[in-house]
């Protein structure tokens, strides 16, 4: 039996928008383009992620990917309100899920400059029951140690909990500790699929 949801938040509770973000700085779709290959499509994004380098060290590694855009790039990365945005859905799926009694946490690959940037939008997180962003445990899904630590942390059972993420490597490293993972592709299919699991949710 299911008795505990646990949410990615960027592009499940919240939408990571960061295409439309790099856009509004009014640059030309080949500068959106390179800007994203060069940060949030590299692989050094996870570092970000991560939390073990500090934001300057991760800002080089992404000037390095294309120099001729550092001035761009420190530009875009001194604030980031806006690269998150918000669901009308979120809170109050939070809200139903715990009024039917189950426990909700999420589980995120986040970091410190976008959850300082971004805090009044995440005001959400506060009706879970708890939950990990990355940066401040220093370990990043789909790492199994990421799982492993929410359920010791929660006094929480793999085979009791459903874990709902955009990306399938990540729902695969759920599974890989026993916990049920649902691949998010849109609430409306989500919330199927926890019906299928005999979630009480709509």
């Amino acid at each position: 039996m299911i008795k505990n949801i646990i949410f990615d938040i960027g592009n499940v509770l919240m939408p990571f928008a960061y295409r439309p973000f790099f856009e509004s700085f009014g640059y030309d779709e080949n500068t959106v383009e390179r800007l994203s290959k060069a940060t949030a499509q590299s692989p050094d994004w996870n570092e970000l992620d991560r939390g073990v380098l500090s934001y300057e060290e991760v800002l080089e590694r992404f000037i390095r990917n294309d120099p001729q855009l550092e001035d761009i790039i420190r530009k875009v990365f001194v604030n980031l309100h806006g690269i998150l945005g918000l669901y009308d859905y979120t809170e109050g799926w939070i809200k139903q899920l715990k009024e039917d009694g189950y426990g909700v946490y999420y589980l995120s690959n986040f970091f410190q400059k976008a959850d300082e940037d971004c805090k009044e939008l995440m005001s959400f997180l506060e009706l879970t029951d708890g939950g990990i962003l990355s940066y401040k445990d220093k370990v990043t899904k789909p790492d199994k140690q990421i799982y492993e630590l929410l359920l010791d942390r929660y006094g929480l059972r793999a085979e009791e909990c459903v874990f709902l993420d955009d990306t399938e490597k990540n729902v695969m490293g759920a599974r890989a500790v026993s916990i049920e993972g649902i691949l998010f592709k849109n609430r409306a299919q989500a919330v199927e699929e926890l019906q299928k699991l005999g979630v009480k949710t709509k």
